[in-house]
């Protein structure tokens, strides 16, 4: 049995929260992107070069990238060849156990936020302005709470007019403890949040940064400074480093990606907006691209709506219609 039929089986008569928002927040994707892989099945009566170049295409055009496309059909025409497939019904399920591979690889995969075993947990968050950093700070902040966490939200986003303003309303929305200042120095606002934080017992501090990436030299000189001042307040390094990117922007999210992969250490991704673009197969090329981790995804505009990122979930979300 492929993966897809055995994700029926588990996921059958299950309307689980988190499966139902993966079901309605990857429609859009699922609309443009299953609907003409099904047509495909129709168009051709056997797998031909012209078969395989139509679903090039249609790979690309769902944001699953050139370079994840062409791993991805070296392999679906190896198995083809191998296993003398001619069936399209058995095929679609070859189709959707790579694309699982793809993102599955052979690594150990986790969407938990490591936290700190003892003490303050620490998460720095990175990101071009404009993806929807710290609504996701919020709503990362709103869960955690919800879980029974005691948190803090430290707006060091000091360059971005109205961001620490921003941090505070989210924070007073939700409830938690807030620490942001008019000071300019990103480095000495993350020094006195931390403080506070331990001063009152804080289970986990969400650090917000500015959203800057046309001079890399300074991001990085600014992140290194705060990495400094985290390790020195709490005697270790920063739990977290979380990258935030804007899952429709499609490619220009994973050049974001690999270009805040040279200036910091970054230890997962949140997608935000994938609900909003029908090219979710960007979930699968930032993976293979970067080799990250996507620990969270946005699919709507409530605090509820970030939830972390399950790739069954998603993979049955995206063809559950596809019968």
């Amino acid at each position: 049995m492929g993966i897809f039929n055995k994700l029926k089986e588990v996921f059958k008569g299950k309307k689980e929260e988190d499966t139902v928002k993966y079901e309605e927040g990857l429609s859009k994707t699922r609309d443009n992107f299953v609907s003409k892989l099904s047509l495909l099945g129709v168009k051709y009566t056997h797998i031909d070069e012209k078969f395989y170049e139509e679903l090039e295409e249609i790979l690309i055009m769902a944001d699953l990238g050139v370079k994840t496309t062409s791993i991805f059909m070296d392999k679906l025409r190896k198995r083809v060849k191998e296993e003398n497939i001619t069936d399209f019904e058995y095929l679609k399920e070859v189709i959707v156990d790579e694309l699982f591979l793809i993102y599955v690889g052979n690594d150990q995969l986790t969407s938990k936020i490591n936290m700190s075993p003892e003490g303050l947990t620490s998460i720095l968050f990175v990101g071009v302005n404009g993806v929807g950093k710290t609504t996701s700070i919020a709503k990362l902040a709103k869960k955690l709470k919800d879980d029974g966490k005691k948190v803090i939200i430290i707006a060091a986003d000091t360059f971005r007019a109205g961001a620490v303003e921003q941090a505070h309303l989210w924070a007073t929305r939700i409830g938690c403890e807030f620490y942001g200042t008019d000071a300019t120095d990103p480095a000495s606002v993350v020094f006195d949040g931390l403080k506070l934080a331990l001063e009152k017992n804080i289970d986990v501090a969400l650090i917000d940064t500015a959203g800057r990436l046309q001079n890399k030299v300074n991001l990085m000189q600014e992140l290194e400074k705060i990495n400094r001042v985290i390790e020195r307040v709490l005697n270790k390094g920063v739990d977290e480093t979380l990258l935030v990117i804007d899952a429709s922007t499609g490619q220009n999210g994973i050049s974001q990606a690999k270009s805040f992969k040279e200036i910091c250490n970054i230890t997962g991704l949140i997608l935000t907006k994938l609900d909003g673009t029908a090219k979710g197969g960007i979930v699968l090329s930032i993976k293979e691209e970067t080799g990250l981790p996507v620990k969270f995804v946005g699919l709507g505009e409530k605090l509820e709506d970030m939830i972390p990122f399950d790739i069954e979930s998603y993979i049955y979300g995206l063809f559950k219609e596809w019968e």
